[in-house]
């Protein structure tokens, strides 16, 4: 299998620590989004939605979008699991995965902000305030499923890392990047720090990437 990715994106960031749980080796490639390169010709055809990840299997199929690969790795190699066994822990991950990759990230990603910048003529201060605020209310939101789930322990849900947790982890990043108050999150930053102890996430992180910039 190839990864198709760049080392800050926040959904390639997803998929490789999904990856390095499940223990699967893959072959890793980039597209370089500052500079462009996820427009080309060769890897439209590819990913028609000209994002990043794309996982191309062995055969030749390729998946895109970070969950629909993370639940491909889930169904091909359950052990270990990123989902709970039972129905409604599932539907819990899910739900804390999706405030994420749903509700954050599409409105203050990349693509997002060089909208802002060039179609409105939005200062980068103005563009980062963008993305504060939607960071803020989407973590708002996990902070408080955290604190009344019983199910919440170690990781966002049990004491083992889970779908949410690798939905997580690359958010964080990206808040700190922003510069958002994480002492407002006591939770978020509690479940970050345990994960950023554990071998997969930490292998995962963008610094440790083929491809890193400074």
């Amino acid at each position: 299998m190839k990864l198709i990715g760049y080392f800050r994106s926040s959904a390639a960031y997803r998929v490789r620590i999904a990856l390095n749980f499940k223990g699967i080796a893959v072959e890793h490639a980039s597209r370089h989004l500052r500079r462009g390169e996820q427009f080309s010709s060769d890897y439209a055809t590819l990913n028609p939605q000209k994002l990043v990840p794309s996982l191309v299997l062995d055969d030749g199929a390729v998946l895109t979008q970070s969950l629909a690969i993370i639940e491909y790795l889930e169904e091909t190699h359950p052990e270990p699991p990123l989902l709970p066994r039972d129905a409604v822990g599932r539907a819990h991950v899910r739900a804390l995965s999706l405030i994420v990759s749903a509700d954050i990230h599409p409105i203050q990603n990349l693509r997002v902000m060089a909208y802002l910048r060039h179609k409105f003529d939005q200062t980068e201060e103005s563009v980062f305030a963008w993305s504060r605020h939607w960071i803020e209310a989407g973590f708002d939101s996990y902070e408080a499923m955290l604190t009344q789930d019983a199910g919440s322990g170690t990781f966002s849900h049990g004491d083992q890392p889970t779908m949410a947790d690798m939905c997580l982890v690359p958010q964080v990043f990206n808040a700190m990047r922003f510069k958002v108050d994480m002492k407002r999150y006591p939770a978020i930053q509690r479940i970050y720090d345990a994960c950023m102890r554990h071998p997969a996430f930490d292998a995962a992180q963008p610094s440790k990437q083929p491809d890193a910039e400074p």
